[in-house]
């Protein structure tokens, strides 16, 4: 096994190198026609900030698409080079108990995984610091990788210990029953997030600006969302970036601006942004998302089921492994999975662009201020150092949104 991983990894390094290639050839140039307009990130960018938008977006994107082989790559290393069976056998021997040898296990998997992947995220970190992206100091950054690490493996001991527990009980039903527990599961998740979760990673606060409040929360009133403050979130100190987004469902739900989309747009500027944001409320996109995600998941997970059985078949000598009820097969499990995962991006982020599409479209009729929603997105893309247009490959796996580009000129030709 140790052989084949091996031709894995030169199959991956052969990748990065096409990948980049791919990248540093393709033209982010817009049509001709366009040129000299207000979508031509040169009326809006200086000639500098062009040139760092096409270095960091290139080697951007470069790690956004490298990052999911590179996971699988950590996967098969703790799978095929015997890590993962030696966590197990520490879990074991230290307890009897199923669930506490989950937990055992689980530390050790995310402790190799952390540490493995950190790199690439390091990597990240230093790309968004030196381009002016982050402004996030050392042990913020670490701080919050401590957060992630915590909050992610408490997460997995949960969802782990519940599947291998079907699994062990009914090899055949185990998906069907797992996306059942999921429904209930996810419908907690999301609406805690704002409330719980958001607030591990971030200090919010309400809106300081009570002029702008009152007009956002007239806009909500006319959008009909039942909102009675708005927040802001002190990101300046970790970012350049700007940001506002309307989260949560029913009695949870929250309008938050980070304070670097306070201190750089206008009050028009935002009252669209924010437009956009409750076009999503409004035309329930949570809700369609949330369906869409667990009709996914079920077809995934039922796929998951056939493809791990069959591979566990397959190769369960080589890799020494007693029964696919093992934790020893915890990576098999998540490699699949990541992999349907991206495999399914491409459609996900699609439906994702088209509800994007809809919430400019809510969001124009409802301000009636195209002067102001396209200067937002040119402010947002220098903010970001985003492409208006960029590669086809990247917009294709990446982009949840539509290009820059692309909103500027509906937002233009929009009656």
């Amino acid at each position: 096994m140790k052989k084949k991983f091996i031709i894995v990894f030169l199959f991956f390094i052969v990748y990065g190198l096409a990948l980049w290639g791919y990248l540093y050839g393709a033209s982010a140039e817009i049509p001709h026609e366009l040129q000299g307009t207000s979508v031509d990130p040169q009326t809006f960018m200086t000639s500098k900030e062009l040139l760092l938008s096409e270095e960091y977006s290139t080697i951007r994107n470069f790690l956004s698409l490298l990052s999911a082989p590179y996971e699988w790559l950590i996967l098969l290393f703790l799978l095929m080079w015997g890590w993962s069976k030696t966590f197990n056998i520490w879990a074991e021997k230290i307890s009897k108990r199923n669930f506490m040898q989950t937990v055992i296990y689980l530390f050790w998997l995310s402790l190799a995984t952390l540490i493995l992947s950190a790199p690439l995220q390091w990597v990240r970190y230093k790309l968004s610091l030196k381009y002016g992206i982050s402004v996030q100091s050392l042990h913020d950054w670490i701080k919050e990788q401590v957060i992630d690490f915590w909050f992610n493996y408490i997460l997995m001991i949960i969802i782990i210990h519940v599947i291998y527990m079907l699994i062990r009980y009914t090899k055949k039903r185990w998906w069907f029953y797992t996306w059942i527990l999921s429904i209930p599961f996810t419908l907690f998740l999301t609406f805690i997030q704002p409330v719980v979760i958001a607030p591990l990673y971030d200090d919010f606060s309400p809106l300081q600006n009570k002029q702008l409040e009152e007009k956002i929360l007239r806009l909500a009133d006319k959008a009909n969302i039942p909102a009675d403050h708005v927040y802001e979130v002190d990101k300046s100190e970790e970012t350049n970036a700007l940001n506002a987004y309307v989260t949560g469902i029913g009695s949870n739900s929250r309008i938050v601006l980070w304070d670097t989309t306070l201190e750089r747009l206008t009050d028009n500027e935002i009252l669209f942004i924010m437009a956009h944001e409750m076009g999503h409320y409004t035309m329930k996109h949570v809700y369609y998302g949330l369906l869409g995600s667990l009709v996914l998941s079920l077809v995934g997970l039922y796929l998951v089921h056939k493809i791990i059985g069959s591979l566990y078949m397959r190769y369960k000598k080589k890799i020494e492994i007693s029964s696919l009820g093992s934790l020893a097969t915890v990576p098999l499990l998540l490699l699949i999975i990541s992999m349907l995962s991206f495999a399914a991006s491409p459609l996900t982020n699609y439906v994702s662009r088209v509800h994007e599409k809809k919430a400019d479209e809510y969001a124009i009729e409802l301000i009636e201020d195209k002067e102001a929603a396209v200067s937002s997105f040119q402010k947002l893309s220098k903010a970001g150092l985003s492409q208006v247009n960029p590669p086809s490959l990247v917009k294709f796996f990446q982009y949840t949104h539509p290009p820059m580009l692309e909103r500027m000129q509906y937002i233009q030709q929009h009656k």
